[in-house]
């Protein structure tokens, strides 16, 4: 019994090295990154706009903290850095290295400060996903990555097309460094993807496209462009770079006797061959709108949907926990080898109930690669966020950040406000890097996410028997706690922000101290069962 305990965790560090080591380079990209889902106003059950972000990347910090509001002496610079691998700790990181400055503003806004900065105090909120792009046009003559844009944006805008511009008008000036990415951004009124890439090797500037989500519709991005045409006369609904069409002609990747121009196939097309991309597509758009049929291995989807039924909290919640259950590419299906006859037999080291990590191993739908599967889900999530921008609550009520740690899977989102000043002392502990910690949030989510996967058919179930009530009682509580903010409101707002952070400290508190003792009741419960 002990020895089987023993080989599926041996199996778990082979298949994590065997990622973390031997990933492919897709275009400048990866596609094995980050999920975000954007829904307009007239989608959701309660009128927010929403965004959201997976971090999916296991070099990625595991803690966040709060940046206030500051102002600055005219003259002042701020730094910009850029983002290298870091393998000197105990774990796989990033450092930040000076790459240059650029003028800083007389006021700064206060945001929560996640690893991609996420919402800031006048509800601008923004999610991520790498797409990579022609490595052709990657450029290191630039001074700005995409987590120095999205703190740039959050710190001095209050709209979204107002954070649009700010890029267009710093990455003219100062330049792009890194790979494709598309930043989902949302404020009270609309949401809209913006996709970046490079202008090319040895230049200063981006080539960039922003397209709106309608007000009634759902959309997606899942580490591949997904602009196609874009009509610039319809200035509601599109902006783009001024280069937008001459980078593509000069390089031959487009002309106008190719018909109609698509920046995703000028840019990047590689992500629409890639199943670990469309297939995630698909996946959120299917459970939104399952009356509209889509096939799953279709080529492209719709840009946005109309939901079938509004979409809520926890229908959010319920589509980043899948793992394709009860479809055709759950990850488990098919887990075989071949013995030295010649015969078809399941892997002694396959683990039918671990929905995440052989498609490596057995070439799973394509493995690992770039044109492999994955799904929503992940294993190496670091945190991932939904955020709800509401135009008629307060700013310091209307703006949260939900929050969960780890595999989505195997957690549970909590409420961070955007007028908090402070959050729960494990949230701002450094997570992984430094090795195992108990002060952790994130360790405290990544090892029960670990013990779920030795035998995931049935402590999955455990899990969700703690966390799925809990999750509801979360949702209820707060809708009745910003019932109470708004009449604090009416007569001592300034009591808003201690009230909001104390809240969000205690379901910070109380949702870490469940996961160390769920942890600790899988090991129990399965310690001869491995």
């Amino acid at each position: 019994m002990k020895f089987r305990k023993i080989s599926a965790i041996v199996f778990l560090f082979i298949t994590y090295n065997l990622y973390s080591q031997n990933i492919p380079d897709w275009e400048g990209g990866i596609p094995d990154g980050c999920t975000s889902i954007t829904v307009g106003k007239s989608a959701t059950s309660d009128g927010s706009v929403i965004t959201s972000h997976t971090c999916d990347s296991h070099r990625t910090r595991g803690y966040f903290d709060i940046m206030p509001a500051k102002n600055y002496n005219e003259g002042e610079m701020v730094t910009m850095k850029k983002r290298t691998t870091n393998d000197s700790l105990a774990m796989p990181a990033y450092k930040h290295i000076p790459v240059g400055e650029i003028p800083q503003v007389e006021n700064t806004f206060g945001y929560i400060n996640t690893a991609y900065p996420s919402m800031n105090q006048y509800q601008l909120a923004i999610g991520e996903s790498t797409f990579g792009g022609r490595s052709s046009l990657k450029s290191d003559k630039g001074l700005i990555d995409c987590q120095q844009l999205c703190r740039l944006m959050l710190e001095r805008c209050k709209t979204a097309r107002e954070a649009i511009q700010l890029a267009g008008d710093l990455l003219a000036e100062y330049g792009w460094n890194d790979y494709g990415e598309t930043l989902t951004i949302a404020d009270k009124n609309e949401v809209w993807m913006l996709e970046i890439v490079g202008p090319g090797k040895n230049k200063i500037g981006a080539v960039w496209a922003a397209q709106r989500i309608p007000d009634d519709h759902i959309s997606v991005t899942a580490n591949a462009s997904r602009i196609r045409q874009i009509d610039l006369h319809n200035s509601d609904y599109f902006i783009a770079s001024d280069n937008i069409y001459s980078v593509a002609q000069d390089s031959s990747w487009w002309s106008e006797s190719d018909g109609p121009f698509e920046f995703c196939y000028a840019y990047a097309p590689g992500g629409r061959t890639s199943y670990a991309c469309r297939r995630r597509e698909w996946r959120v758009l299917s459970l939104a709108a399952p009356s509209l049929g889509l096939h799953p291995d279709s080529e492209n989807f719709p840009f946005s949907v109309k939901p079938d039924s509004l979409i809520t909290k926890e229908k959010l919640v319920e589509i980043f926990q899948d793992y394709y259950q009860d479809t055709d590419f759950l990850l488990t299906k098919n887990i075989t080898t071949t013995d030295d006859s010649g015969r078809t037999v399941l892997s002694p080291f396959a683990n039918p109930f671990m929905p995440y990590d052989m498609r490596g191993i057995f070439n799973i739908n394509g493995g690992w690669g770039w044109r492999g599967e994955r799904s929503i889900a992940q294993w190496y999530t670091m945190y991932a966020t939904i955020t709800q921008s509401r135009e008629w609550l307060p700013d310091e009520i209307g703006g949260v950040v939900w929050l969960a740690w780890d595999n989505v899977a195997t957690s549970i989102y909590v409420p961070v406000y955007c007028s908090v000043s402070d959050v729960a002392e494990s949230f701002k502990t450094q997570g992984r890097i430094n090795g195992f910690n108990r002060q952790s949030a994130w360790w405290a989510f990544n090892r029960l996410g670990t013990l779920t996967a030795q035998r995931w058919g049935d402590m999955i179930k455990d899990v969700k028997a703690v966390w799925s009530p809990l999750q509801k009682k979360v949702f209820s509580d707060t809708d009745n706690f910003e019932k109470e903010l708004l009449e604090v409101h009416k007569n001592n707002p300034d009591n808003v922000s201690k009230m909001t952070t104390r809240y969000g400290i205690k379901w910070g508190d109380k949702v870490v101290k469940k996961a160390w003792e769920l942890g600790d009741y899988l090991w129990t419960k399965y310690d001869e069962k491995f």
